[in-house]
């Protein structure tokens, strides 16, 4: 499976894969009284590479992305909300 790679400019993760479109994790940065927060929003997985586990890992590397910033998490996407519940 491909590394998944953080492209903090566009605040998404992603996972490339040769040719063809990425698997993406979308998250937006605001504060929450006055603390800041992430809420990730949105989730999406080819077709292509789909049942190959690129979404999970696309959640887990964003949730240890957001521990070790200290932020607090939100999840907007139904998919990232069943890891924080």
């Amino acid at each position: 499976m491909k590394d998944v790679q953080h492209l903090p400019e566009q605040r998404k993760f992603v996972i490339q894969e040769e040719g063809s479109e990425e698997a993406v994790l979308a998250y937006r940065l605001f504060n929450q009284s006055d603390k800041p927060a992430v809420d990730f929003y949105s989730t999406y997985v080819p077709p292509a590479f789909r049942g190959k586990g690129h979404a999970e890992k696309l959640v887990r590397c964003g949730l240890t992305w957001a521990k070790e910033q200290g932020l607090h998490i939100e999840a907007s996407c139904w998919y990232v909300a069943k890891f924080i519940r």
